[in-house]
């Protein structure tokens, strides 16, 4: 994202080798690119040969004795130009698709393969502008700018290689301005880039500016700040206005300037030209092409720049990408595991064991990596297969790290997660993560209807097997009073549905799953009492047959745990059932009794 520019940040190499392992497979477009352009140089410097040919056969002679070789020497060399054109815009429109194409699905990849703690430090926003915003200017860089840079250089050697060798001492009048045209571009270009990325970033405040305007919309009305906010953003841009008008009024500088140089290099060609040819010591033909060159190589030049520039002013663009791709998650199977049970994207299922739901912690500790305080230590705990586990305790206190633990969304610090009486780490994160149930406290579903939500849960389920764990949550009633039923489609992110509509769907699809371990993680706190009472009921026949975790909000629905813990800083202080945990009237007890009379208040 362009506020993470580095507006001082140098041209580097090291970020593009990193892409290279995606963008080699798509090389032959690009070799495509790079040779119909070469040849375009080729003959785009050939042509003002001929016109010197051209002038001292036929014009300074007065004959066109001879013009038919000439017609047909320029056909063929405009032929060659079409068909080096035909192939340049073919490759490049090829390699521009198929390179973003690659470049985007590898960065889809790595994400699915990333750990949870990535996303707990990385925004969405963040994400999807690497593997959309980032991805397009890449590809775009890569099939049109790249090649480009390619014939200018051709084209620059190839004209100062062959002016040498018609005249070297005409030669040398250019050759000596080259190095002002150098020192120009190079001066020029470090601060149009330096602004090109200030734009950048006041255009990205600009839209963060929108969305907070969008989003926040109901918060800035409640709290009248409708005037603080437009003055915000006026402010904002006026600053990517200023930022614009500094680097055009930059640009109003550099490029008159480089034309000025050309028309000093064609005036000095000229006049210097003009003095040999009184002399008879160069042609007039050969005076006609050096003009053409001096014109068209100082346009060269500034094209150069421009290209060199962008491609420089895209190295945030590059190192982004290019950091998602090799980011490697923390949370990884070994060689041995994947070469037994397969990765995620290969299974090899035939190796799974069956998961009978007994799990434990072996002296648990752990922290997060962005934060060095321990969120559990010395953890132990036994839960039996089939056993309900309620977890309860303040914000903070490590409820859902624990079950994030068992799920192996994060790699305990010291210690063993076992499952089945062995380490979590001895078995494949697919082959865990598909014998769990986890319903989150903020339902999320997918775009595409109600029977596709539910039978994300297992794809090879048939339509009756949807329907019947839909019954089984009570989310059948969802689907009956839509016109479509289960044919509904929910919406991005389910937005045309309730909380608690999202809710059932999202119990159906554990239910439909058949988990052996069953994690709900505050999953009623959000939805209203009836709705509570109808997923209670359906997840008591499910809890019954699987081991259960239970992270709860409301103390009123895990009175029927076989255990509750109460965890504070990490650790277990209380532990028992709920009469028993009532009994001791400590820690359970009032947070009990404090929730029991906010309720009676309200």
């Amino acid at each position: 994202m362009a506020e993470h520019d580095n507006k001082k940040a140098s041209f580097s190499l090291r970020p593009w080798r990193k892409l290279w392992p995606v963008l080699r497979q798509r090389r032959w477009p690009l070799i495509g690119a790079i040779a119909s352009n070469l040849v375009l140089a080729v003959t785009d410097f050939y042509l003002p040969l001929l016109q010197a040919e051209v002038v001292d056969a036929f014009i300074l002679a007065g004959t066109l004795a001879g013009l038919g070789n000439y017609v047909m020497r320029y056909l063929l060399i405009i032929a060659t130009e079409l068909i080096a054109l035909r192939l340049y815009f073919a490759s490049c429109m090829r390699l521009e698709m198929l390179s973003g194409h690659d470049l985007r699905e590898t960065c889809f990849v790595n994400l699915q393969k990333l750990s949870l703690d990535y996303y707990n430090v990385t925004s969405a926003g963040h994400s999807l502008s690497r593997t959309m915003s980032d991805t397009d200017r890449i590809a775009s860089m890569i099939a049109w700018v790249f090649p480009d840079i390619i014939w200018g250089f051709a084209y620059i050697l190839g004209v100062f290689a062959v002016m040498a060798r018609m005249s070297f001492s005409l030669a040398m009048t250019l050759i000596l301005l080259a190095p002002v045209v150098t020192l120009l571009t190079v001066y020029f270009q470090r601060r149009l880039i330096a602004l090109n990325r200030e734009v950048r970033a006041q255009h990205s405040r600009i839209t963060a500016g929108y969305n907070e305007g969008i989003m926040g919309a109901k918060t800035s009305k409640t709290m009248a700040l409708e005037d603080r906010l437009t003055r915000e953003f006026e402010e904002t841009t006026g600053k990517a206005a200023r930022a614009g008008i500094l680097h055009g009024r930059m640009r109003a500088i550099y490029v008159p300037l480089i034309v000025c140089c050309g028309a000093m290099a064609a005036s000095a060609t000229l006049y210097r030209g003009g003095r040999m040819v009184l002399s008879g010591t160069l042609s007039i033909g050969v005076l006609s092409a050096f003009t053409t060159y001096a014109l068209s190589l100082f346009q060269t030049f500034r094209q150069q720049a421009n290209r060199i520039s962008q491609m420089i002013s895209q190295q945030a663009c590059v190192e982004r990408v290019a950091d998602l791709i090799t980011e490697v998650p923390t949370v990884r199977d070994s060689k041995e595991v994947e070469a037994r049970y397969g990765d995620c994207f290969h299974p090899k299922m035939e190796n799974w064991e069956e998961m009978c739901g007994e799990v434990d912690f072996d002296d648990v500790s752990f922290h997060y990596v962005e934060g060095g305080e321990e969120v559990l230590s010395h953890f132990n705990l036994h839960v039996p297969a089939g056993a309900t586990v309620a977890i309860v305790g303040e914000t903070g206190a490590g409820k859902s790290t624990l079950v994030n633990l068992v799920c192996r969304f994060f790699e305990p610090t010291g210690g063993r997660v076992l499952i089945d009486g062995r380490d979590v780490r001895e078995r494949s994160q697919l082959w865990l993560h598909s014998h769990i149930g986890y319903v989150l406290q903020e339902p999320h579903l997918f775009s595409g209807t109600i029977r596709e939500n539910i039978r994300y849960g297992r794809p090879d389920a048939t339509d009756e097997e949807v329907e019947a764990a839909a019954r089984a949550v009570s989310a059948d009633r969802i689907a009956a009073k839509l016109p479509k039923g289960y044919e509904t489609d929910v919406g991005e992110c389910g937005d045309k549905l309730s909380t608690g509509e999202k809710q059932l769907i999202s119990f159906a699809r554990a239910v439909i799953a058949r988990p052996k371990i069953f994690v709900l993680d505050e999953a009623t706190s959000s939805v209203d009492t009836r709705t509570e009472q109808m997923i209670q009921q359906a997840t008591h026949t499910l809890m019954s047959t699987t081991t259960s975790f239970v992270i709860a909000h409301r103390l009123s629905t895990i009175r029927q745990a076989d255990v509750i813990l109460v965890i504070d800083h990490g650790k277990i202080v209380e532990q028992g059932t709920h009469e028993s945990l009532l009994a001791q009237r400590g820690a359970y007890y009032e947070l009990y009794t404090t929730q029991l009379s906010a309720q009676e208040r309200g």
